[in-house]
């Protein structure tokens, strides 16, 4: 999987309203300078997420964005679809193609199966991830994520 430029730094910029007291307004300039980001660069971003509805911006002198919801009712899965989105089974076929206009495999493919089942993992665990759950320390983050990944594992392991 490959993460942009975009969806990293979209992600740092909700994770700074997250941050903030429910409801509470936080200036474009604020983020800029907390992540070490261009003003303009933020302004894109939180646009992008403002269209899909997981932040909203308030005008006036005191202006900025405000999360839509709590952090805990946005998934990440929304985050990365917002700005960008998971790369897709089709876009991988059709992006390696080689020199034909297809790929040679495109009727009858095993790799396909992989890129489809790592696709929709990879989706699945976005969509049960809360932003909210990015909120803690690293430590206590990458303790969750290690036990959630190693359930998959164990009943994997267990059906042989």
């Amino acid at each position: 999987m490959k993460i942009t430029a975009q969806e990293e730094y979209g992600l740092r910029c909700l994770l700074q309203l997250a941050k903030s007291p429910q409801g509470q307004v936080v200036r474009v300039r604020d983020i800029a300078g907390k992540e070490g980001l261009s003003s303009a660069y933020v302004e894109k971003l939180l646009r992008l997420l403002s269209r899909s509805g997981l932040v909203h911006s308030v005008r006036g002198l005191r202006g900025g964005y405000v999360l839509n919801r709590p952090p805990a009712h946005v998934t990440l899965g929304e985050v990365v679809r917002a700005l960008g989105g998971v790369q897709t089974t089709d876009g991988i076929c059709h992006q390696y193609t080689g020199q034909q206009r297809a790929c040679v495999h495109f009727t009858d493919c095993g790799i396909r199966s992989v890129w489809s089942g790592l696709t929709t993992y990879i989706q699945r665990f976005l969509d049960q991830t809360a932003l909210e759950s990015l909120l803690a320390n690293e430590y206590d983050t990458s303790q969750a994520i290690a036990d959630r990944l190693q359930g998959v594992v164990t009943v994997k392991e267990g059906k042989r």
